[in-house]
């Protein structure tokens, strides 16, 4: 309920009589759950709302480029040369776990499971009914119907979709081929839906379905996941733990931007579908007050926004992270 209030004031904010002093965003559903609880408590503390398309992280990227928003939203980070080439600053913002989600009879939360291989044959229609032997194999307990797998993702361009693909091109050599990684994919097989909200509800409505969400919207929609099978052999279940687990080593200050990736991390504990989700904006932008009140908001969710987060399942930014963070805003970004 907590969610499905948040959600609802960030709605309100995006209405016409949203006020001008609102920070204008667009791009990513990944993050949408937790940037709408964010926006709700930060209005009420300074009056200040959030104007946040929850589009795709292509669109949000488009929106940056085309200086119609003051922040662009990704869960694809952006190369050093992009961002140089357009005279952005990138950070990272929060992270969380990617999920597949089904609409399976009989089968509860956690209690399907797969790897990383059956997934990807699974999305290129190499596997095609759930009682397929591969599937059998993982589950030898449960009670697999012998019904056809309707796939499920995304349809416009989106960060979800880079990374869970990205992840099917690390376990899988042919996926890697054939399809590859990217915001948009030629899908082999499946139905497509607009962003993490349109897949959790397409996945609700059509039984057999399979699809890819990330975890909040699995909690919130009380739809069933799956457990999997992890780079070190372990099955886990997607949880803050284990997607923190999942970053524990990462090196954020490696890559430009902060565009660390996150999928198939080593690690007992380890999802290994976690994500970061990024921010973009201008350098030199041509509203500096309104680029400093967005990094005001940033500022913010990194240094209260953490029980939050961790409520709805993601997980905040390392301190240092954040640290590093504001500190390269101060050197990099012109806000006065």
């Amino acid at each position: 309920m907590a969610l499905a209030a948040a959600m609802a004031a960030l709605a309100a904010a995006m209405s016409p009589a949203a006020q001008a002093a609102d920070i204008s965003g667009a791009g990513a559903t990944f993050p949408y759950p937790i940037y709408a609880k964010w926006a709700d408590a930060y209005k009420k503390e300074t009056g200040i709302g959030l104007n946040y398309q929850s589009i795709g992280s292509g669109g949000g990227i488009k929106q940056i480029k085309a200086k119609t928003v003051t922040f662009g939203a990704s869960d694809a980070p952006l190369k050093g040369s992009e961002l140089d080439e357009a005279g952005l600053a990138q950070f990272p913002m929060v992270m969380g776990g990617i999920v597949p989600v089904v609409n399976l009879a009989g089968i509860k939360p956690g209690e399907l499971v797969l790897d990383g291989k059956t997934l990807a044959d699974i999305f290129q229609g190499k596997i095609t009914k759930w009682d397929d032997a591969a599937i059998k194999k993982l589950n030898p307990e449960s009670k697999l119907p012998s019904q056809a797998i309707a796939v499920v993702h995304r349809s416009d361009g989106s960060g979800t979709t880079f990374n869970f693909s990205y992840y099917l091109s690390d376990v899988s050599a042919e996926w890697k081929d054939k399809v590859g990684a990217a915001q948009a994919l030629e899908w082999p097989v499946g139905i497509g839906a607009k962003g993490n909200e349109g897949v959790a509800a397409n996945v609700t409505q059509a039984a057999g379905s399979i699809g890819y969400v990330e975890y909040a919207y699995a909690k919130q929609n009380k739809m069933i996941f799956a457990d999997m099978i992890n780079k070190d052999g372990k099955k886990v279940e997607p949880s803050a733990k284990t997607f923190a687990a999942a970053a524990s080593n990462a090196n954020w200050s490696s890559q430009p931007g902060y565009g660390v990736i996150l999928a198939n991390q080593p690690g007992a504990d380890s999802w290994p579908m976690t994500s970061a989700t990024w921010i973009l904006v201008y350098k030199k932008p041509e509203d500096k007050a309104a680029t400093a009140e967005a990094l005001k908001f940033f500022g913010w969710a990194y240094k209260n926004g953490g029980k939050m987060a961790d409520e709805l399942d993601y997980v905040a930014m390392p301190e240092a992270v954040s640290k590093s963070v504001e500190a390269m805003w101060a050197k990099d970004v012109v806000t006065k």
